[in-house]
């Protein structure tokens, strides 16, 4: 009975002996296995089987981009300025033997290195460099940091800096600094404001003067227009005028010559047809020789007439 016991429990022991030795490695981790002390093989995803007491997982390596937040590292900068400046950075483990061998505890030389690399750069740069070059700091963070992980299984993929914190006397200076700049955009905003809205206007007044201008114009034009047809229907009434007095007057002397007038009267009446074609307007009247000649006796008949007692 005792022996049926014995060999129940030796069974169990080689079937758990058995069990441990059978691995199974999940998705994005990896296995580094170690024989007798001295590294064997990396086992990746999957199931594996490793000889027992001689074999032993040395190391378990997550395979996943890992983030790390390292707190506010003193730095001073070119212009002597010291600051408080925190870091992240996104690191991936790309070799597990080397990550396993490489170096001692690798999340801490990372944070190491990433403070030491920090203090150089922001050495370099003053403090309004430093405020306004975070790309270029993260960069240059990256690439130094990526190629002193190399060793160590460690891609660098990111550094990212989080917080910058100047001195409460800086932050004060930058704050009454930025407020000032806010009211010089506010008045050069305030000013180029009124510059358009007073362009405008002197616009509007030019264009309204401009349409003035041309309305007064179109309107003396249609004046001097409405002036000349005036005068173009005065000169054509006073015409059509003249000419029925005149035809007026030839049809008089007409109608004396067919009632058999003699020379006098019609010279007589010649001059009536002068005297109503000056009007009263001419200055000058060209009468013929002959008409002048009977006008003169008219003339000396009418002074004889004149004569007293006679």
């Amino acid at each position: 009975m005792i022996g049926f016991i014995a060999v129940i429990i030796v069974l169990i022991i080689i079937l758990a002996v058995l069990a441990s030795c059978v691995k199974i490695v999940p998705q994005a981790q990896a296995l580094v296995v170690e024989r007798l002390g001295a590294y064997l093989q990396t086992w990746q995803v999957g199931v594996h089987v490793k000889m027992p007491i001689v074999d032993r997982v040395a190391k378990r390596v997550n395979l996943k981009e890992q983030v790390a937040d390292f707190p506010p590292q003193p730095v001073i900068t070119k212009d002597n300025v010291t600051m408080r400046i925190d870091t992240v950075v996104f690191f991936q483990i790309t070799d597990p033997k080397l990550y396993a061998y490489g170096v001692e505890n690798p999340l801490m030389a990372i944070e190491n290195l990433t403070a030491t690399t920090l203090r150089n750069i922001i050495g370099d740069l003053e403090l309004d460099q430093t405020l306004t070059s975070r790309e270029t700091i993260n960069a240059k963070m990256r690439e130094i940091l990526d190629i002193a992980t190399d060793q160590w299984g460690i891609k660098v993929n990111r550094v990212e800096l989080k917080n910058i914190m100047p001195p409460a006397a800086i932050q004060d200076a930058m704050e009454k600094q930025m407020k000032a700049e806010r009211e010089r955009r506010e008045a050069i905003l305030r000013a180029e404001g009124e510059k358009k809205s007073t362009i405008l206007v002197a616009e509007g007044k030019k264009a309204s003067a401009i349409l003035d201008a041309e309305a007064e114009k179109q309107a003396a034009i249609l004046r001097a227009e409405a002036e000349k047809e005036r005068r173009i229907r005065e000169a054509e009434g006073q015409a059509m005028a003249i000419l029925k007095v005149q035809q007026a007057n030839a049809d008089g002397i007409r109608m004396i010559k067919d009632a058999g007038a003699d020379s006098a009267v019609l010279t007589i009446k010649s001059l009536e047809a002068f005297k109503a074609a000056a009007d009263g307007k001419a200055t000058k009247i060209i009468i013929p020789s002959e008409i002048q000649g009977l006008a003169g006796l008219v003339s000396s008949i009418t002074e004889i007439a004149k004569e007293p007692g006679k």
